[in-house]
């Protein structure tokens, strides 16, 4: 069955409570661009968002720390909807009026952006559940720490804030499309991710005597290209595994063996079958792999987060929501790529969806996520708070 698209009054209801704040949503944005806070630390954002939806009139508890859950409505049906807090450490390279007041730390991945946007979401709601159209309840998830592994979304779900909810939509900053632009799939959105870190020990000594040392430095370089290439041979490959290594150390003189090294790398694939028996694989071919030159490798390997794969039903749902919005022209397919999103430990226990939010200005340049230069258009905040209060609107009507 479709679900049916949200009502003219209802939508209007939304974009006029959007238009009346976009300007202070806006500004709410580029507060906490200019005050960005890392995973776990996000203490004054969350504050400015306590403050924004307890005026709303939501019922407010703070389950952990720096995480924050509000709720609206009351009824036996509930829909979720997910906003992450933090920002990277990251240099911001913007200049903008609104730039970063802390040094090595950024918003760039867009939290803001997400952050904001469902404060705008949640005025809206509020004023359409104080018409009476709210047919449920709507709960709103502030979730700290998406930008560590396995990611703050566990340490929610520990405290039950998925709890009776039927569905959760959430919504992430994608900066290849233009604002004004949503991208949406069913199944499979983006990958699941782990990381890996090896360190090798060795016995080092003369480069001219290799033969009389554990030769750490060529362990590591073999290590470094062999582990990716026997992955894609044990593992399906059509679970897409990739394996990318972002740190190699090892050594500070051209003529000594070093007797120690290591290697840091991101271990993604598409499927959560694979993802399953990545680290007891990864475990068992990396110290056969280096057995050969006789160092011990210890093997540091941080479980991620599985994949995100949207619910056929709440895809649809989210698929209304976003054309009420942006209609069938915004709103476009999309690919699913290696990116890790904690939001997947969430569809892990309760159906749900999430959509790509285009963030470019038209016809200007084309930036990308974790960089220092991020720069989004503004609408995309007014924009997805849109969409985020119709698809609670539209998930509680929907039966």
């Amino acid at each position: 069955m479709t679900p049916a698209s949200l009502p003219d009054d209802t939508s209007r209801v939304i974009d006029g409570v959007v238009e009346k704040y976009g300007d202070e949503l806006v500004d709410l944005r580029r507060d906490l661009h200019a005050h960005p806070e890392l995973s776990f630390a996000e203490e004054r954002t969350t504050d400015l968002v306590e403050s924004w939806v307890r005026e709303a009139g939501f019922r407010v508890s703070r389950p952990t720390r720096t995480g924050l859950v509000a709720e609206i409505g009351e009824g036996e049906r509930a829909v979720g909807l997910r906003a992450d807090l933090d920002a990277l450490p990251v240099e911001d390279t913007t200049e903008d009026p609104w730039a970063s007041t802390v040094g090595g730390v950024a918003h760039a991945c867009g939290h803001d952006v997400h952050t904001a946007g469902l404060v705008g979401a949640a005025l809206a709601i509020a004023e359409v559940a104080g018409r009476g159209d709210l047919r449920g309840r709507a709960r709103l998830i502030f979730q700290p720490a998406e930008e560590v592994m396995p990611g703050g979304a566990l340490e929610l779900l520990e405290h039950g804030v998925l709890g009776d909810l039927d569905a959760v939509f959430g919504l992430h900053c994608d900066p290849s499309i233009d604002v004004g632009t949503i991208g949406l799939r069913e199944g499979p959105l983006t990958g699941a991710a782990d990381k890996v870190e090896v360190r090798l020990h060795g016995s080092g000594g003369h480069t001219s005597r290799p033969h009389l040392t554990q030769d750490l430095t060529y362990a590591l370089a073999k290590l470094v290209t062999e582990l990716p290439s026997i992955l894609s041979r044990r593992l399906d490959p059509r679970a897409g595994v990739s394996v990318v290594w972002g740190m190699v150390q090892a050594g500070a003189a051209p003529n000594v063996v070093p007797a120690t090294g290591r290697a840091a790398a991101t271990i993604r694939m598409l499927d959560s079958v694979a993802w399953a028996d990545a680290e007891r694989l990864v475990r068992e071919l990396i110290p056969q792999i280096v057995a050969p030159y006789q160092v011990r490798a210890e093997i540091l390997y941080h479980r991620g987060v599985p994949p995100v794969v949207n619910d056929h039903r709440a895809t649809a749902v989210l698929g209304r929501a976003v054309e009420s919005v942006v209609g069938e022209v915004g709103h476009v397919p999309t690919s699913q790529s290696l990116g890790g999103e904690d939001f997947g430990w969430f569809l892990d226990h309760v159906p749900g969806a999430m959509a790509r939010l285009g963030t470019r200005t038209p016809g200007g340049p084309t930036y990308d996520l974790h960089q220092g230069n991020l720069r989004v258009d503004d609408q995309a905040v007014l924009i997805g708070a849109r969409v985020l209060a119709a698809a609670a609107v539209q998930g509680l009507s929907d039966r």
